[in-house]
């Protein structure tokens, strides 16, 4: 019996928490013990991996684009294991399109679709809205808007890194790469190069020379081939998590409707690849990664809890605006609550679902495409730059 007390009261411990401080505390305690990966501990900004994605976006890269809403959540969930000095890094993800004879001739058929931004959805929201038209691939111009344009973080612990893809020759156009290239090197940028097709082929078309300039690594793929995923006997259980961790969020602000609606229209991109996609979407939404402190309140108030007395009650939902600060303070801190008991939840079936998967793939052969491509070079630059694969 008094083993059975103690035991009780330990649990209450983990569980409760006098702030959110202490509750992210506990429940990566909880988590370790576990054995999960998901950590709920918020990114430390003293560490930072930043990732650029240049796509060429001309007729025949449909494929190519394809590929990326298949693999964005699974490249987002490689990123988030790993670790520096035993800290969440910040993760950046930007996004670029060239090639397509839709875009400015005056920019060299480039466009910035997002700036490096931690805001997830945005990201998916604005691959999915990629077409295909054209074009004229100028792999040096591309690489060096992307250099230039970005605010990539000098600290001293950033992971900056740079994944164009295409399919035609690499020193196209008036920008030399070379010279692109040495400079974003000096910068601690590196660059890696996937070409759409044949090895040799994109050796002569100079792609792994653009990859050793800058330091990366150099891959082929076949852009055309369908993704295959592994289903799972916890992926239907992960999706229902996502109904539930969904109704967590407290949306404020001029753009909390919008960016709540925009979670549930991601949400269905996710799932109109496939069920094992809109899992890969889930497991990212249940780590400390996916941070929305510009429009819900949870995780705003997550950040600081003083937070709530800058928000002012005309930017408050419409339920919530007749209620005391005490009040609001008490309903939001019972939704983070809720929604970290939801995230564990999704920890622990993630694992097993790993576990499957991993017993799985033993039995298949490796797929060569975007996602595994981008995955394996994350993992190998990350050693270089002393990052820790969580396992």
């Amino acid at each position: 019996m008094k083993n059975l007390m103690i035991l009780t009261v330990i649990t209450l411990m983990i569980f409760a928490s006098e702030g959110q401080a202490a509750s992210n505390k506990n429940l990566n305690s909880v988590s370790s013990h576990l054995g999960l990966t998901y950590s709920l501990i918020p990114p430390d900004g003293n560490s930072k991996i930043q990732v650029a994605l240049l796509f060429d976006t001309s007729n025949s890269m449909d494929g190519l684009i394809e590929q990326a809403k298949s693999r964005l959540w699974d490249i987002v969930n490689t990123l988030t294991t790993l670790k520096y000095q035993g800290k969440t890094p910040v993760i950046e993800i930007a996004l670029y399109e060239y090639g397509n004879d839709g875009l400015s001739v005056r920019n060299n058929y480039i466009r910035q679709v997002t700036a490096l931004t931690t805001d997830l959805d945005l990201i998916s929201e604005k691959l999915f809205a990629l077409k295909t038209n054209g074009g004229s691939e100028y792999c040096g111009a591309v690489i060096q808007s992307s250099v230039k344009e970005l605010k990539w973080d000098d600290g001293a612990n950033t992971m900056k890194l740079v994944y164009i893809a295409g399919n035609e020759g690499f020193n196209q156009g008036n920008v030399n790469y070379k010279e692109v290239i040495s400079s974003a090197v000096k910068s601690n940028i590196y660059i890696n190069t996937i070409f759409c097709g044949d090895k040799k082929e994109g050796i002569s078309l100079l792609w792994e020379d653009g990859a050793a300039k800058g330091k990366g690594k150099y891959f082929n793929i076949d852009s055309d081939v369908k993704i295959e995923y592994i289903q799972t006997p916890y992926d239907s259980q992960i999706n229902a998590c996502n109904d539930k961790l969904n109704k967590t969020y407290i949306g404020y602000g001029k753009q909390g409707n919008i960016k709540k609606q925009s979670q549930v229209k991601e949400d269905a991109n996710a799932s109109s690849i496939s069920q094992a996609n809109a899992t890969e979407r889930v497991l990212t939404k249940s780590k400390a990664v996916y941070k929305n402190s510009t429009w819900d309140l949870v995780d705003n108030v997550k950040d600081n809890e003083s937070n709530l007395d800058k928000i002012k009650k005309e930017d408050l939902p419409e339920e919530y605006k007749n209620k005391s600060k005490e009040e609001i303070k008490t309903l939001v801190l019972a939704k983070a609550k809720e929604r970290d008991v939801i995230q564990k939840e999704i920890g622990a079936l993630a694992v097993k679902r790993q576990k499957y998967i991993a017993e799985k793939s033993n039995q298949n052969t490796k797929q060569d495409d975007l996602g595994s491509a981008i995955k394996s070079s994350i993992i190998t630059l990350a050693g270089v730059k002393g990052y820790k694969v969580e396992k």
